[in-house]
């Protein structure tokens, strides 16, 4: 399946609101590709299918978890949203064509992110944060912050999701922190 035939199939499947920010992150992940030298087509179609699984209502996200033999851990089957982002990667698999494991592997990460990632998964990461349709506090402060320095840019998501988890009184998955780490301890 093509770009084209993968946005005309997501349009059906996704809310207006969620596929519209499915196109920015595309955009923005084409945009990042460019700047840090990444295949822009591989970041173009990962940041379009980011959130492929996201329509899935919470309740039958961990069945479907299930069914594909995902590994889940403790925090995600309190919070299933979570396992949205390793679905999306075996939908984008099954539903779009998607043979790619740089694409699947830069999905299934983009929420939590995690240890030693690559640059096609830290750009799905960033991108998700920074598309030009969010507007939360210190999004802008975060554009900037990305264009220039993708790892400076990658840390400083991970700082503005800690944040938001502690906020909201929800468990922080494991990887996040350990993603986080990691990218502390190379520097």
């Amino acid at each position: 399946m093509d770009y084209k035939q993968a946005v005309d199939k997501l349009s059906h499947t996704l809310s207006p609101k969620r596929f519209s920010h499915s196109l920015g992150v595309s955009r923005t992940a084409a945009e990042l590709a460019a700047r840090f030298g990444e295949n822009i087509e591989k970041a173009r179609l990962a940041g379009l299918l980011h959130d492929c699984a996201r329509g899935i209502p919470s309740n039958n996200l961990l069945q479907m978890a299930e069914s594909f033999d995902i590994v889940m851990n403790d925090v995600e089957r309190c919070q299933p949203v979570l396992l949205h982002a390793p679905l999306g990667a075996c939908l984008a698999q099954k539903e779009y064509g998607v043979d790619d494991p740089h694409i699947l592997r830069a999905i299934a990460l983009h929420t939590t992110g995690g240890r030693d990632m690559s640059t096609l998964d830290k750009i799905i990461y960033v991108a998700d944060f920074i598309e030009p349709g969010r507007d939360f506090p210190r999004a802008d402060k975060l554009r900037s912050l990305a264009l220039q320095d993708l790892d400076a840019g990658l840390l400083a998501c991970f700082d503005q999701s800690i944040h938001y988890v502690i906020d909201q009184n929800l468990l922080i998955h494991p990887a996040t922190i350990e993603g986080r780490n990691y990218l502390l301890l190379q520097k």
